[in-house]
């Protein structure tokens, strides 16, 4: 890390073990993004369960260039987090995670879906089972009665607006599967 780890303990007494463990899984985080500028820690005790242990809140923020990552480990009901060091455990899991998140953005990992080919119906043979569609790019691709989901190939209309998956035919381009665009289950 660029800048020093600060670490605050609140309503409970510092613990050199824990800060030690907190100062391990910060530097654990440069695995994941070796640009962090500064990691700041809170671990609070929460006196107001009288009957039972204390709970132990964590707060994370981790200054990285552009943003600031932040967690923070309600312990809510969970009986786990009377051991502050399983509740810095789970607050260091889910910076983890953030911070995986953030570097795959950064490198330009983050996945993107495809738009799946689009067109329109312009030659239907309902006797054969047989239909072609007119993609946006202005090629021809055959499709089959088989090939249709969701909708009754027997109700189709030239004209129509479809998506399709295509694969290479015998014949040329062949649509898979064809969707029938804002109509859906109207099978039968």
């Amino acid at each position: 890390m660029k800048l020093p780890l600060e670490v605050v303990f609140r309503n409970m007494d510092r613990s050199q073990t824990l800060e030690d463990s907190i100062r391990e899984k910060a530097d654990k985080l440069n695995r994941y993004f070796d640009r962090i500028m500064n990691c700041h820690v809170v671990v609070e005790a929460d006196h107001r369960r009288h009957n039972k242990g204390n709970l132990y809140n964590v707060r994370i923020n981790l200054t990285v260039p552009n943003r600031e990552l932040a967690v923070s480990r309600d312990p809510g009901n969970q009986h786990a987090h009377e051991d502050p060091y399983v509740a810095v455990r789970d607050a260091f899991d889910a910076m983890a995670k953030q911070l995986q998140a953030y570097a795959a953005k950064q490198r330009g990992d983050v996945k993107t879906h495809e738009t799946p080919p689009h067109g329109r119906i312009i030659e239907l043979a309902p006797a054969t089972g047989y239909g072609v569609i007119l993609s946006a790019d202005g090629r021809e691709v055959s499709f089959t009665r088989n090939s249709v989901v969701d909708y009754d190939f027997d109700k189709l209309e030239g004209g129509e607006s479809v998506r399709f998956v295509e694969v290479q035919g015998e014949d040329g381009p062949t649509a898979s599967t064809v969707h029938v665009e804002g109509k859906r289950h109207v099978v039968g």
